[in-house]
């Protein structure tokens, strides 16, 4: 492939917030491209066009077929040479907004840099720090933080820290549980504890005691807490002789508890999606536009161009030329890229009206091969435009690929989304009466009579893929 195809190719498969940074480096590296404000672009609109076509005439050849399609320079590996020398951004997208200018680009990474995320043992260490202990025993508190998981469990023993001491330092294991106490008061509540009972007991201890049910929650935790793990309120009533609302207030107290306190404090850094198109219904039809905020307002730096001199050999004006066929080359790129993207999205969009208006249980059968098909390209072209590229709807924001979804047969020959089973899944559990929560076998049979044939098999399989329990599991208390 040419290094023009290969940049194309790079472009369709950036996410937006990608493709940004992509842009910045490429107007740090190329002075013929530039972020054009408003003022500059009316300016450049009133220049004399063949005064400026010809200051870089020498440099290139314009080739009038350079307004094919992406897809069809991936099928054929053949991309133009050129773009004329005034491109500019605005002119294939006239409503995008200029993002600002790169004079400011190193005062937005001072004041607007994310700070680093705190890990769990650096929230742990911060606190042991203000904490006042011997030596002896902020060596052992150290230990200890050490072998607590991200969930905020400790994964060692008591007995292998202590054997982990030099036998001279006469360590007692008592020692390592009174120490082991001071950190199971750190934040956050429930961390260091080494199982889910004491972690759930070390969050209700800390509760008020004037707290409602707290007492009864208590007792569950500490007697009851495998009745409670299978839900058998039954036995869990006998044993307790509480009358309903009582256990049902002591268990959503449990419930209301964080059995993994080390995800509240998590060193992952948020990932921000920004969409790439956007749907509205306008006047009964759906629209399909490019997000206008995406992408910065892009152009060729006249200035540069100008200097351009015809048959001159310098390294200087060599330097200009090459420059200036790249940055024709990124805008081409540019432009394909949001061509291809918003043909694809469009044709999603008419597949999947269903869904639109009304929701994921009208979503269709849709596969790569449909949409390739429809936009005569490959396959391997609609996986790029549809990775990690988003929509924003009136009913929420969508990775392009959800769009896409295998299908099941009916009785009457027909053929049903696998998405769409899934959002009938989840309505039916939703839907079911909680003291009798419907088996995935019942599921299978309520789904049959709608004409769709799934197996129980199947329907576990959505089920779990949507991080629904078993019905053993979605029992409760009413």
């Amino acid at each position: 492939m040419t290094p023009q195809l290969q940049q194309a190719i790079k472009l369709l498969q950036l996410s937006t917030l990608d493709l940004q940074l992509e842009i910045q480096e490429a107007i740090e590296s190329n002075p013929l491209l530039e972020l054009v404000e408003d003022e500059t672009y009316e300016n450049q609109q009133e220049a004399d066009p063949e005064d400026f076509q010809a200051a870089a005439e020498p440099t290139v050849q314009i080739d009038n077929s350079a307004e094919t399609s992406l897809g069809e320079q991936l099928q054929t590996e053949t991309i133009p040479e050129d773009l004329p020398v005034d491109t500019n951004w605005d002119d294939i997208y006239p409503s995008l907004p200029a993002s600002g200018s790169a004079n400011n680009s190193e005062e937005y990474s001072q004041d607007f840099r994310p700070a680093a995320s705190e890990t769990l043992q650096e929230h742990l260490m911060w606190q042991l720090n203000l904490t006042p202990m011997s030596d002896t025993d902020h060596l052992i508190a150290l230990s200890l933080i050490d072998g607590i998981d991200t969930d905020g469990m400790l994964t060692v023993s008591l007995e292998d820290i202590l054997t982990s001491f030099d036998p001279e330092m006469e360590i007692e294991l008592d020692e390592i549980q009174a120490v082991l106490t001071r950190i199971q008061h750190f934040d956050p509540v429930g961390v260091a504890a080494r199982d889910l009972r004491e972690c759930l007991l070390l969050q209700l201890k800390q509760l008020s005691a004037d707290t409602p049910y707290v007492s009864e929650s208590i007792i569950i935790v500490e007697e009851h807490l495998g009745l409670l793990a299978s839900r058998d309120f039954n036995s869990l009533k006998r044993k307790t002789r509480w009358d309903q609302p009582t256990l049902q207030y002591a268990i959503s107290v449990i419930q209301s508890l964080n059995p993994r306190p080390g995800s509240a404090i998590s060193a992952d850094e948020t990932e921000y999606i920004v969409p790439d198109v956007s749907v509205t219904k306008i006047k009964g039809r759906w629209v399909v536009e490019l997000n206008a905020e995406a992408t910065p307002k892009l152009g060729i730096n006249a200035t540069y161009a100008n200097m351009i001199k015809r048959a001159d050999k310098s390294s200087d004006n060599t330097f200009l030329k090459n420059n200036l066929q790249e940055a024709r080359w990124f805008l081409k790129s540019l432009q394909s890229r949001n061509e291809t993207l918003l043909k694809v999205a469009t044709r999603i969009v008419e597949h999947q009206k269903g869904f639109f208006e009304y929701g994921e249980e009208a979503m269709q059968p849709l596969v790569l091969h449909d949409i390739a098909e429809a936009v005569e390209m490959h396959e391997s072209t609609i996986s790029r435009v549809t990775n990690r590229k988003y929509m924003h709807t009136p009913r929420g924001i969508f990775e392009l690929k959800y769009f896409f979804s295998s299908h099941v047969g009916t009785k009457n020959g027909g053929e049903v989304s696998s998405t769409a089973i899934r959002a009938l899944i989840k309505k039916l559990t939703a839907d079911e009466n909680p003291k009798k929560p419907l088996s995935d076998s019942k599921i299978a049979i309520i789904l049959g009579e709608q004409s769709i044939n799934v197996a129980r098999r199947t329907v576990a399989k959505y089920r779990e893929s949507m991080s629904i329990p078993p019905s053993n599991e979605r029992k409760r208390l009413v």
